[in-house]
């Protein structure tokens, strides 16, 4: 028979794990692509896209993706996916398990779950352990950051047209092309220089603002006319959990702040242009019976959207990545 005092120990260890639980988890926006990075970029899908003036920081590397990563990814350019959620998931679930097993013995995590004082030891070291972990993610992530990231390079605004300024780097394309390598590593000889003008810019600006349209009425046909297939999949994936759990995203005002090219590049019969893209909107969730507000999201975000076209296609949205 349990005694108080072990049900006592009990319900501060389940009550720390939700704290812990709660603090460690991420946070899911709302807005097309659920504020994760997924999609495809040809083989430059697990490398890093370069710095840009409107996202001067390193892209979030890629998490969900149809291509496979290439066996020799060993340049510090690129990065396999969800890698960063592997480190942070797997070292804090061992040490938040092994404090678990200890309190279950009677060790606690440093002498065990004796009463208030120590539940609320316990939670502070629960504490501390997330943001030493959080800690050691970022300084991964910056490690792993490419050796040519925001090295300057010519680069071109969505709205004033290229940069007066902008010079060919050493051994790169120049002008709006972007770099020729990245992380030090030799792009791939089927790669080639790709023209990216006004009219793609406006194409681009008009794709942000059809999406989230689009994803706000959960309108399907659009959204595969505008989108990859991949794409598209990710995006009804988004819909139907969102219809699961009884909400709906309303999508609204969508302005595009700054923007301008990363990288554009073409293999095989494709072309392809990366954008960093700053942009504001109207993004509520609502209660899909009553229309009640449930919850809102930033009235700003900052992302780096790839385009695809084929020889006498249109751009088609391929992959989102959030800015780190």
């Amino acid at each position: 028979m349990l005694t108080s005092t072990t049900r006592r120990k009990r319900t501060a260890i389940l009550l720390a794990l939700a704290a812990a639980l709660t603090v460690a988890a991420p946070v899911v926006e709302a807005r097309p692509g659920g504020g994760g990075s997924v999609g495809s970029r040809g083989s430059r899908t697990f490398n890093a896209p370069s710095a840009t003036t409107t996202a001067p920081g390193t892209a979030a590397p890629i998490q969900r993706s149809q291509t496979s990563p290439s066996p020799g990814m060993n340049n510090p350019g690129m990065q396999a996916p969800n890698q960063g959620r592997r480190f942070g998931g797997g070292f804090f679930a061992g040490l938040l398990g092994a404090g678990l097993l200890g309190a279950l013995i009677g060790g606690g995590f440093f002498g065990g779950l004796g009463g208030i004082a120590s539940f609320l030891g316990l939670l502070l070291q629960v504490g501390l352990i997330v943001g030493l972990i959080v800690l050691a993610v970022r300084f991964f992530r910056r490690r792993q950051q490419p050796a040519g990231a925001g090295a300057p390079y010519a680069r071109q605004s969505l709205d004033n047209g290229p940069d007066p300024r902008a010079q060919p780097g050493p051994g790169g394309l120049g002008g709006m092309m972007g770099g020729g390598t990245m992380g030090g590593a030799q792009r791939p000889a089927q790669q080639r220089p790709v023209q990216i003008g006004p009219q793609d810019y406006q194409v681009f600006e008009r794709i942000l603002g059809d999406v989230q349209d689009a994803y706000s009425r959960e309108d399907m046909v659009t959204l595969r006319n505008i989108a990859t297939p991949e794409m598209a999949g990710y995006f009804e994936e988004e819909l139907r959990a969102n219809a699961a759990r009884g909400i709906v995203n309303r999508i609204s005002d969508v302005k595009l702040l700054q923007g301008d090219l990363a990288e554009a590049w073409g293999e095989g019969q494709a072309e392809y242009a990366t954008v960093a893209m700053r942009y504001a909107l109207k993004d509520v969730k609502l209660d899909r019976n009553t229309n009640r507000v449930v919850g809102t999201e930033p009235a700003e975000a900052t992302e780096i959207w790839t385009f695809v076209r084929g020889p006498g296609r249109p751009w088609m949205l391929s992959a989102i990545q959030q800015t780190a």
